[in-house]
């Protein structure tokens, strides 16, 4: 039984094949095109995951895209009709697309997959909660999802029990904890649907100052976490931009200009929004295990990708146990479809293994074997020195300590945003100057912006506050009393910024400024060469943990293929580069053509 799952038209684009229950692969669209968080229908993830399942369009048994694209639009025409005049410019501008496009995605589908089947369309969050559900370890759980707007719903909560999910209450549009979070991204000067990540990121460096002012005017929040917002405030309902005129005054001021100077102000605005997101998932989830009592819970949605709130879920909640799905995006979706036609639609049997999720690690995209990296290395004329896979975790454990920055390109691709030890960009956690040097030198991004730590499952209590598995990066946590080092009165007394020098444990690559991190622990089973680099490093220099961040730059997806690994190791000032067991050293390189340009584009002030 092969099933097909789509996600497409809003943002993250992606598709996931499963063959008798099982996920053979699933890719994001914007790896193959290079267009970040692409959008449009992934019709080379699509055949990415056909040629993984050795099957074609008319091979599949089913189709499942992740909403239902008439109950969407209705949505939007309400929205639009109640609000007019004043959403006449976003009307103009979204019409056409859903006209031509859109509302046709049955006849879209036949046509680009010569498909005749049954295509199935579940609700936009019953795709979320079956991707967060049926791929967890647990037969019985409860799930909370949450995230922008999908149909009508912005966040739900129910019960999965063996094959089926329920859900029992939702939160509808335009009242929606992703869309306000959201709504500060812009505000501050990121970008929607993408520098979400950077307003969690800054939020340390800031004061709760305006935590007050949005729970008394923009928000009416209530005891079980349902709330409504003050819509007077926001523009995304009628508007291009998400806040208008009364939101600036309240706040005082316009948006940030992108890339202009982030001011105290901008960070005290991060830290508010995120104090509140913080509160509002933790009252949620409260209020899900007094309605379910289930011990487990399952989150997934773009809300479930806040890593800080994960954490305080995981240690303040009530739940036993919490597992995240790694594309909670609308990637994910595409996953969820396919689960809940096998599952739900199909009523198949679903087996669990106890303590081990279905996800594979997320390593479900697209590989390279030897054979093909040497190829490619030949035939373009690049220097490259071949190891044994007894040298290699050794080599490249000598190299970080040597406080060179490694691009590391290994096996499957993984699904979702994180790089989890195949496509990564790994440096020394110990360095002070790593964190400014990766982020200035190499990923051309910010420099407040922290790194991820990846440490050895059964040595994660010994660095972090915390003793549970995280694989897929999704959770924050205390570094470990122990090995943090002590601030002196005026290094208390810093502010902003300026909090980035200051040396904060004995991984200060990987410790944010309020001492948190966010952790991925690697176990030998799901990643066994990652796993005995990272074990080399621990043995020869006594610390099993090293930074993990994403092989891509600013403004790029993480690379796909031995290509964009190259052409991103190039163009950055990392220093080696290993792909499966071929080690390539930048000062050995011929330099590329026309490089200077593509780098101005990425440079920050």
């Amino acid at each position: 039984m092969n099933i097909l799952g789509i996600s497409a038209f809003y943002h993250d684009s992606a598709a996931c094949l499963v063959q008798d229950g099982k996920i053979i692969a699933a890719a994001q669209e914007e790896r193959f095109t290079r267009k970040k968080h692409d959008h449009t229908f992934p019709k080379n993830a699509i055949e990415y995951c056909l040629q993984e399942g050795a099957v074609s369009g008319k091979d599949l048994d089913f189709v499942a895209f992740y909403d239902k694209p008439f109950i969407k639009f209705e949505r939007l025409l309400q929205t639009y009709l109640y609000y007019a005049p004043l959403g006449i410019r976003s009307f103009i501008k979204a019409m056409p697309l859903w006209i031509k496009q859109k509302l046709w995605i049955k006849e879209l589908i036949r046509k680009e997959l010569d498909y005749e089947g049954k295509i199935v369309f579940p609700e936009h969050h019953y795709s979320h909660a079956a991707s967060a559900f049926f791929p967890s370890p647990f037969k019985q759980a409860a799930f909370l999802t949450i995230d922008g707007v999908g149909e009508w719903s912005t966040a739900s909560f129910g019960e999965g029990k063996d094959n089926n999910i329920r859900i029992l209450r939702e939160i509808h549009f335009p009242h929606s904890l992703g869309l306000l979070y959201s709504t500060f991204t812009y505000y501050t000067g990121f970008k929607v649907n993408s520098g979400e990540y950077k307003l969690m990121g800054l939020a340390p460096y800031g004061e709760p100052k305006y935590k007050d002012l949005i729970l008394s005017e923009l928000l009416d929040l209530k005891k079980d976490g349902s709330f409504k917002m003050n819509i007077k405030y926001f523009g995304y309902c009628y508007g291009l931009k998400m806040t208008n005129s009364k939101f600036e005054r309240l706040f005082g001021g316009p948006p940030r200009k992108p890339e202009s100077k982030l001011t105290q102000r901008h960070m005290d605005l991060a830290r508010s929004v995120q104090e509140v997101t913080e509160e509002i998932m933790l009252r949620m989830s409260r209020y899900v295990y007094e309605q379910t009592g289930r011990e487990n819970l399952c989150l997934a949605g773009g809300v479930a990708l806040n890593c800080v709130g994960n954490g305080r879920i995981l240690r303040e909640g009530p739940f036993r146990n919490v597992w995240i799905q790694p594309a909670s995006s609308d990637a994910g979706g595409a996953l969820g479809a396919a689960l809940f036609t096998w599952y739900q639609y199909l009523d198949n049997e679903r087996v669990t293994r106890q303590n081990k999720d279905l996800q594979q690690g997320s390593y479900l995209g697209p590989q390279f074997n030897n054979g093909c990296i040497k190829e490619y290395l030949r035939s373009n004329d690049i220097p490259f020195v071949e190891l044994t896979e007894a040298e290699l975790p050794e080599k490249v454990a000598d190299l970080i300590a040597e406080q060179k920055v490694i691009g590391w390109f290994q096996g499957r691709m993984e699904f979702g945003p994180r790089a989890l030890g195949n496509r990564s960009i790994l440096g020394d956690a110990r360095s002070p100057k790593m964190q400014e040097t990766i982020n200035l030198k190499i990923k051309f991004r910010e420099s407040f912006r922290p790194f991820a730590p990846s440490v050895l499952r059964e040595k994660v209590s010994e660095y972090f506050e915390f003793n549970k598995e995280s694989p897929y990066m999704l959770v924050v946590a205390p570094v470990n009393h122990q090995i943090r080092r002590k601030t002196n009165a005026d290094e208390k007394q810093l502010f902003g910024l300026d909090k980035l020098h200051l040396e904060r444990s004995n991984i200060p690559a990987v410790t944010h400024v309020d001492y948190s991190a966010r952790i991925q622990t690697v176990a030998k089973e799901d990643n066994p060469l990652f796993y005995k680099m990272i074990e080399k490093f621990g043995q020869k220099y006594g610390c099993p943990v090293i930074i993990n961040t994403s092989f891509n730059v600013r403004g790029e997806p993480i690379v796909c293929n031995p290509q964009d690994a190259y052409l991103c190791f190039m163009r950055t000032n990392m220093d080696y580069l290993l792909m499966g067991n071929f080690l390539v050293e930048k000062k050995v390189q011929k330099p590329l053509d026309k490089d200077i340009d593509w780098l101005k584009q990425f440079a920050l002030d």
